[in-house]
């Protein structure tokens, strides 16, 4: 153990310099890698199909290549599947993450490169580690074990040689032997593709052992150390695994279970590490103690477009580099990577905290806002609202979505929220009403829209029992790894899907 930490903090002091090298040189550093990219990808179908060989700058890239998203490149992606090589990247890809992100039952596989897991994914997890110690240096969590509930694989139905699933399970799958020594249950437990049974068997395996940090999905954890607090009868997670100390989290914003995990990890001194990791690649992470900013990781083979939100549904909308875009900023992002996704739309929106380093905050996704009567209502408006209401009154979300409701004959529009709360709130109208005016004060068309009740009526907020969003989950077939519920929809599709399976159950 005192060899392995000698041998990390060598690894981590080198790394940790060649962090500072991007963050001083971030367009150097960018540049850098769209040669590369655009060099390695030219005799493959897709580089020859856009004329790769004679790209010189950006400018002739974007000419050529308009903005993509997972319907433009599903053909290609298709044959992949089959097992068809030298299509969107010249090295063999056999692995591809199986990713839906929200309830949506269409399925997209994105290619995993060797590239890719070594250069981004790989990477991303030993930097995680970096910065943590690095602001921890006296941290001890190689002294046990990291627990990781992530997600199930497959071989794949196309290609004998061709495999997928969620990307944690993709990881964990091609994980290096040091690493798979440190981290708990075992791939039989890990990997299993039934989510209830995982989460009884992963109790029992881990009760016991000696786990110092944790990586996973907030949602799925919580479910997780509340089996394994009911099966050994402790009060809270510290009375289990005594040198817990990490928490790694994303895909989620944690702002509505942070009170959550201060009651199951009583310890001020528990460390909580966000990542922006997605199945497109590895993106941000926190690299300060203090949350909310997500460094902007410029060395992972990802090459970074920004597209201003305003602009998204323009035909051939500009895009911006870098060094143009501004801070607060709402952007759509688009990236090329090292595993032939090109000028991608990932579907995720970013603004800028800082531009020097370059920092960014997930506001929320593309698709998943509300503005059914102009009033722009995104996940990053709805997640600081709830937490202000959450302050006031003393209430714990466990989850929530929310949708419009129409103009009905002369009475106006509203949005509708469904919320499973942990702990309701002491005084449930002041709730509404707290969440109401938050939303006013942050979002000016939504307070436009509210303006004498001319467009929005106060919202309507609905309590439903504990369990619903996890049994509405399972019926989709939903359950575990990066799935997450849905917080905002422009239309009724899930708010309706809900609050139909509530009326069949009650």
């Amino acid at each position: 153990m005192t060899l392995f930490n000698s041998v990390f903090t060598w690894f981590m002091k080198k790394r940790i310099h060649q962090i500072e090298l991007f963050m001083k040189y971030p367009n150097e550093v960018q540049e850098e890698w769209f040669e590369q990219l655009i060099a390695g990808a030219e005799n493959t179908e897709w580089g020859k199909k856009h004329h790769y060989k004679s790209i010189e700058n950006l400018g002739q890239f974007k000419e050529r290549l308009p903005i993509q998203n997972y319907d433009t490149l599903k053909p290609y992606i298709e044959r992949m599947l089959k097992g068809e090589q030298n299509v969107l990247w010249p090295s063999e890809i056999r692995w591809f993450a199986k990713s839906s992100g929200t309830t949506n039952d269409r399925s997209k596989f994105i290619p995993v490169s060797e590239e890719s897991l070594e250069e981004c994914h790989f990477k991303g997890g030993k930097d995680m580690l970096t910065l943590y110690f690095n602001n921890r240096p006296n941290a001890r969590i190689f002294t046990g074990k990291s627990l990781t509930l992530g997600g199930s694989h497959q071989v794949g139905q196309l290609n004998a040689d061709t495999f997928f699933g969620d990307l944690s399970a993709v990881i964990m799958k091609n994980l290096p032997l040091w690493a798979e020594f440190y981290r708990t249950p075992h791939l039989d437990i890990a990997l299993l593709e039934n989510f209830e049974e995982k989460i009884e068997k992963m109790a029992y395996a881990t009760k016991d052992v000696n786990v110092t940090s944790i990586s996973g999905v907030p949602t799925w954890n919580i479910l997780l150390f509340k089996r394994i607090l009911e099966i050994t009868g402790k009060k809270n997670l510290l009375e289990v695994w005594p040198n817990l100390e990490l928490y790694f989290h994303g895909a989620v914003n944690f702002t509505p279970y942070r009170e959550q995990f201060k009651m199951l990890i009583p310890d001020d001194n528990m460390y909580y590490l966000e990542t922006y990791n997605a199945s497109e690649g590895f993106f941000g992470l926190q690299d300060l103690e203090e949350p909310g900013e997500l460094l902007l990781m410029l060395d992972y083979g990802i090459f970074y477009e920004f597209l201003p939100l305003e602009n998204l549904n323009q035909d051939n909308p500009k895009t911006l580099t870098l060094d143009e875009v501004e801070l607060h900023k709402n952007y759509a992002l688009i990236i090329s990577t090292n595993a032939g996704l090109w000028r991608y739309m990932i579907g995720d929106t970013v603004r800028f905290s800082s531009l020097a380093p370059y920092r960014i905050q997930i506001t929320g996704r593309t698709k998943h806002y509300i503005n059914a009567f102009g009033e722009e209502l995104i996940i990053d408006n709805a997640e600081r609202a709830l937490a202000e209401a959450c302050s006031q009154t003393g209430a714990i979300i466990r989850d929530y979505t929310a949708a419009p409701v129409y103009f009905n004959g002369d009475e106006c529009g509203a949005h509708e929220w469904l919320i499973e709360f942990e702990k309701k709130p002491a005084e449930f109208d002041r709730f509404v009403d707290l969440l109401d005016e938050t939303l006013r004060r942050i979002n000016s068309d939504y307070d436009a829209k509210r303006f004498k009740d001319m467009a929005l009526r106060r919202p309507l907020v609905r309590k439903v029992e504990p369990g619903t969003f996890f049994n509405w989950m399972k019926e989709k077939g939903k359950l575990g790894g990066q799935h997450k519920v849905p917080r905002l929809a422009n239309n009724r599709e899930y708010i309706d899907s809900i609050l139909k399976m509530l009326e069949v159950v009650g």
